[in-house]
């Protein structure tokens, strides 16, 4: 079993921003969902994981190693695929993956060779082999971006907003590819996309402004709402109205009509139906209370 313990981590840029905010995490294999809005810090969380830059305070153990002392320790376990990931141009599927397995220390040809055919091979890329990858469609590229987070069988495997952009079909292929890779390892997925979330991780963190703001599992925080999500149908310059009087947590456009959900032990007015919750709900209610919070501060 491997472990990644984070504790009280903080970094801020020199421009001020406090990227990451007294971070606190505990995570072992299977797949672990860091879910949050752009610019909450998912980013650079993953990128002081990944070794990449060192955080203010705070410290990160990888098996029971301090990391940020021995970086070289994950680094040798380590599968990543950042949110901007480059390739080479004009070089094929199979030589770049060749280029890449050289750089993490494969120096045996037969080795590389029977791990990057598997690799093509599980990632549905083996008809493409001798493509360039700077002409493979975005979903073809994230799962290539996977197969070179594969070489060497890393223990932990870090993806940064895989699947955005992704037209459903090549979202959930790569969705069940990671489900697969997920089984024997650490797989920290980092995205901002609360299906994603819902369909693979047994475990999550909710982050905003560089702080974690709720974690658990994701069916026991959706049970914890039970009975306490309602629906209605309102116009849209009513909205207003119900944002002042109730908890809206969330609301949608829908046919010219405002579909929202308000969080309450009990029925706002007679016009709400009570609904069955789902992670979407946590999430929003996670960054409206944060949201309340910083206001009362301020």
């Amino acid at each position: 079993m491997n472990t990644l313990k984070i504790n009280n981590l903080c970094k801020t840029y020199d421009n001020g921003v406090q990227a990451i905010n007294d971070v606190s995490l505990e995570i072992s294999n299977g797949m672990f969902g860091l879910l949050g809005p752009n610019g909450a810090g998912k980013s650079s969380l993953m990128r002081t994981i990944a070794t990449l830059q060192k955080p203010d305070t705070g410290s990160i153990e990888f098996n029971s190693v301090n990391i940020i002392e021995n970086p070289l320790h994950i680094r040798q376990s380590l599968g990543y695929l950042p949110q901007e990931f480059g390739v080479y141009p004009k070089i094929s599927a199979y030589r770049l993956l060749d280029h890449l397995a050289i750089l993490k220390g494969i120096v045996n040809k037969s080795d590389r060779q029977g791990q990057i055919m598997n690799l093509l091979q599980q990632t549905n890329l083996i008809d493409h082999k001798h493509k360039a990858v700077h002409t493979f469609s975005g979903g073809m590229r994230q799962r290539f971006g996977i197969a070179q987070a594969l070489l060497g069988d890393p223990k932990i495997i870090i993806v940064d907003e895989p699947t955005a952009g992704l037209d459903p079909e090549e979202r959930n292929r790569f969705n069940n590819l990671l489900s697969e890779i997920g089984e024997n390892k650490i797989v920290l997925l980092s995205t901002h996309i609360v299906a994603d979330v819902t369909d693979l991780c047994t475990n999550m963190a909710i982050v905003a402004s560089g702080k974690i703001i709720a974690q658990g599992k994701p069916e026991e925080a959706i049970s914890a709402i039970n009975g306490e999500i309602w629906m209605k149908t309102i116009a849209k310059d009513e909205l207003a109205d119900y944002r002042e009087k109730a908890n809206v947590i969330s609301s949608q456009l829908n046919a010219g009509k405002m579909n929202i959900h308000v969080h309450s032990d009990i029925r706002p007015d007679s016009g709400f139906t009570s609904i069955a919750p789902n992670l979407e709900d946590v999430y929003f209610i996670a960054l409206h209370q944060n949201h309340s919070k910083k206001r009362d501060y301020v």
